[in-house]
């Protein structure tokens, strides 16, 4: 099948391999005992990593809608998760954190989700691991300026007949 865009082929091999990863994740996460979807889990995993940021960053950096991540906060918030606080420099605005309780979510996923990241990673050896992250930390670089560029107006096609 011919390329239909220049890195086409990079595009959907990292789009399945995100794809299969995050079922792989989901299935650790419902085989975990744990009362917690795997938006849930993905959404505590950000706030313990990127922790004090405001709730609009948070959406932001997921990648997903401020009210999407509101619906995962909430169960988060409830099961003493994460905690909601008041941006000291902007009233109207919340701080997102993790609590200890975190972590222990954490810890009871350890184990599942080290033997996924065991498998995928035996075949191509820590060396490669380690290339991989390289590489995908500069693409994600440059996407980044990518996207912090301004957007071309998009082309007006002309009608097929």
């Amino acid at each position: 099948m011919p390329q239909l865009l220049p890195g086409s082929d990079l595009y959907f091999l990292l789009w399945d391999v995100a794809r299969l990863w995050r079922q792989a994740l989901e299935r650790a996460v419902g085989s975990s005992g744990l009362a917690l979807t795997a938006g849930e889990v993905r959404t505590l995993a950000n706030v313990a990593h990127y922790g004090g940021l405001r709730q609009t960053a948070l959406a932001e950096r997921m990648g997903i809608e401020p009210m999407t991540l509101s619906g995962f906060l909430e169960p988060l918030e409830k099961q003493g998760l994460v905690t909601r606080s008041v941006d000291p420099t902007d009233r109207r605005a919340k701080v997102i954190e993790a609590t200890p309780a975190a972590f222990e979510v954490f810890e009871r996923l350890r184990v599942p989700v080290g033997s996924i990241f065991d498998e995928v990673t035996t075949s191509v050896g820590p060396l490669s691991v380690e290339t991989l992250e390289a590489l995908l930390l500069a693409m994600r670089g440059a996407l980044g300026s990518v996207s912090a560029a301004p957007t071309p107006a998009p082309a007006v096609l002309p009608k097929v007949a």
